[in-house]
């Protein structure tokens, strides 16, 4: 990954307080994504972000959702009522990084709405199946869904 100042991604970390995300994250980090890769018999990849208030470097495992060259991360926390934590640090700091096995992206978080939040709900759902019970757990009327991509080229 380009660690630059600008994304804050090599600013100083602080590991989840949540044992089992802490635990997973290390492993995965430490194997190349062979260990901690699953997630309910899923895979899952690493999202690096920085903290909307602490500014610090945060990394949570996300269910492994892709199409073509983009990831999705689909704020669901599992039917909780709240968006998971990682969603605010998107919003505030889009600049993230991602490790997908053992290759590790620079991407760009952008939240999607109307068709495109709908086309890429549907192939979200192809790749985690307990979404739609997800959704009706959480009973909140939105669930974002964020799109990481690479950053275009400058021109």
């Amino acid at each position: 990954m380009t660690l630059n100042a600008e994304s804050g991604l090599d600013g100083e970390r602080v590991p989840s307080p949540v044992p089992h995300v802490r635990n997973q994250v290390a492993a995965y980090e430490a194997s190349g994504g062979v260990d901690g890769a699953t997630l309910e018999g899923r895979p899952v990849v690493i999202l690096t972000s920085v903290g909307a208030k602490s500014v610090k470097v945060r990394k949570n495992p996300v269910m492994r959702i892709v199409d073509g060259d983009r990831y999705l991360a689909v704020a669901l926390a599992a039917g909780a009522p709240e968006n998971p934590s990682w969603h605010a640090n998107l919003v505030a700091h889009p600049a993230v990084g991602l490790q997908d096995s053992a290759t590790v992206k620079d991407l760009h978080a952008r939240k999607v709405s109307g068709a495109e939040k709908q086309r890429y709900g549907g192939i979200a759902e192809q790749f985690w199946p307990h979404f739609p019970e997800y959704r009706r757990l959480a009973a909140r009327q939105d669930i974002p869904i964020m799109v990481l991509e690479r950053m275009a080229a400058p021109q």
